[in-house]
């Protein structure tokens, strides 16, 4: 029997380097450890830098190393859990919601998000931005849009701006009865401001989920939620099927 063109064609060389580096990674360096230089560590393994950067950047894309700001690259904690999504529908800053509320703006939506919101671009939106922690650390970062008509009432409440604003906005929302929510996961690369957000570097892999919020027989509140890839294991409860999509330029923004 022949072989089909996929099987003959050769295996990276960066593939291969990381699967040698995983091994080293094992027995020789503790979570937390600093890697040596690029530099050191071309020379050790016999391969050019680009090949070297191939390999770790799949291992970073994996779980298995951090890009840290004026530290460098170390070996990644185990990914934790994150829960995105629960058997019971509930709408953002419920009790339980584990977000916190950083800020709220609101401006005229850009195209992306009004489509999204199926709203007409000239409608002002409220942009709620929240926190997720874990152990301490950054996970995620998320971006709330409410149209101004899913909140009629919000005028009458005295809270101009920052995190109260922001909690008066959804406890505004609650108001309304859920009628269902759907999610979408999209594999994407850190932009400046997500990974100022979360501690990374631009770049660095994240998983964006989109969850449309539904009321009244329209969408009445959309989230873009950026994770992080390297220390983020998402589970999903029953609410639903996810989408997984590879095209991260799709997300709203």
């Amino acid at each position: 029997m022949g072989t089909t063109q996929l099987e003959s064609v050769p295996e990276p060389k960066y593939w291969h380097l990381k699967t040698v580096l995983t091994e080293a990674l094992d027995s020789e360096f503790s979570v937390g450890e600093i890697l040596p230089n690029e530099r050191d560590l071309a020379a050790r393994f016999g391969v050019a830098r680009a090949t070297l950067r191939q390999a770790l950047e799949q291992l970073e894309l994996e779980g298995r190393l951090q890009r840290r700001r004026g530290v460098g690259t170390t070996v990644a904690p185990p990914r934790v859990g994150v829960a995105v999504g629960t058997e019971q529908h509930a709408w953002p800053g419920t009790p339980g919601d584990a977000w916190q509320a950083v800020d709220c703006t609101t401006t005229a939506p850009s195209a992306a998000v009004a489509d999204a919101l199926e709203a007409g671009r000239d409608e002002p939106v409220h942009t709620v931005r929240r926190t997720r922690m874990t152990h301490g650390q950054p996970v995620a970062a998320e971006l709330l849009y409410i149209p101004e008509s899913s909140v009629p009432e919000l005028s009458a409440i005295d809270a101009p701006a920052g995190p109260a604003r922001a909690r008066a906005l959804l406890r505004e929302l609650q108001r309304m009865e859920l009628e269902g929510q759907d999610s979408a996961v999209e594999l994407g690369s850190a932009r400046a401001d997500d990974a100022k957000e979360l501690d990374r570097l631009p770049g660095a892999p994240v998983l964006v989920v989109t969850t449309r919020y539904f009321a009244e027989g329209r969408t009445a509140a959309l989230s873009v939620a950026t994770y992080r890839a390297d220390t983020c294991r998402l589970t999903f409860g029953d609410s639903g099927g996810v989408e997984i999509h590879q095209d991260a330029q799709r997300r709203a923004s």
